[in-house]
């Protein structure tokens, strides 16, 4: 049996979403709303192209060879993964079987409910944290936080590793107060493997603009190389380990 999902995109040699050389897979739909998305065209769960689990699995395994030499794998992304859920398990079940490492990408806004029949097909979770601040995730993304720190807690008590995201956004996500709660959050999780700490860019702009929207945060600077190396600053006399 093959599972069908909507696709957005594929990236098969990715280097900056897990370890080693990665199959990168975009899906399509998110619940998520963020200002500074760059993949504006993957929030809509009837965008994409169709395909089927047995289809891309014949994909990625032209490419095992990289993954076996790198200590690589495949990588599901988004959009939200979790919101196209048996095409997510399937998809991971027959990569377990094939012996290939897997990981999610996810912003932790999850149904606790979906995930108990797929956490067990999963190597590694990058999760992202938009913002530590509840209000200001929901001005940033248009959702509330309580999801996915929900989520980091549970991935903690049954101890399945995770790397922890966050994006600098000038004046939005790196206030000082800000940056030492998601500090303060981040210890308390003991699974934790790897902290990134990474910038902000509007090269999503033209897609945005693209698809006839405005871009919300016209306004706003990319991040500079100062801003992240503040933002790390903080975390690391906070007491996290971040890497760099």
């Amino acid at each position: 049996m093959s599972v069908k999902g909507r696709v957005h995109s594929v990236e098969t040699f990715g280097t900056l979403d897990g370890p080693g050389i990665r199959y990168v897979i975009f899906l399509q739909g998110c619940p998520l709303k963020c200002k500074y998305c760059h993949n504006r065209d993957t929030w809509s769960v009837c965008g994409g192209t169709e395909m089927s689990t047995d289809e891309l699995i014949v994909d990625i395994e032209k490419y095992e060879n990289f993954f076996a030499s790198s200590g690589g794998g495949v990588t599901i992304s988004g959009g939200e993964p979790f919101l196209q859920p048996e095409f997510l398990k399937d998809l991971l079940r027959k990569l377990k079987n094939a012996g290939i490492h897997t990981c999610i990408d996810t912003s932790g806004y999850v149904n606790m409910s979906t995930i108990e029949d797929i956490i067990d097909y999963v190597d590694l979770f990058l999760l992202d944290i938009k913002h530590i601040d509840n209000d200001k995730h929901i001005e940033l993304t248009g959702v509330s936080n309580l999801k996915t720190l929900e989520f980091a807690k549970y991935l903690s008590a049954r101890n399945i590793p995770v790397w922890i995201r966050h994006v600098v956004v000038p004046t939005i996500t790196d206030s000082k107060i800000d940056i030492i709660n998601l500090a303060e959050f981040i210890i308390t999780l003991k699974n934790v493997e790897r902290v990134d700490i990474l910038p902000y860019h509007s090269t999503g702009k033209v897609k945005w603009e693209q698809l006839g929207f405005e871009y919300p945060f016209n306004h706003i600077r990319d991040a500079e190389k100062n801003d992240v190396l503040n933002v790390k600053r903080i975390m690391s006399e906070t007491g996290v380990k971040i890497n760099t």
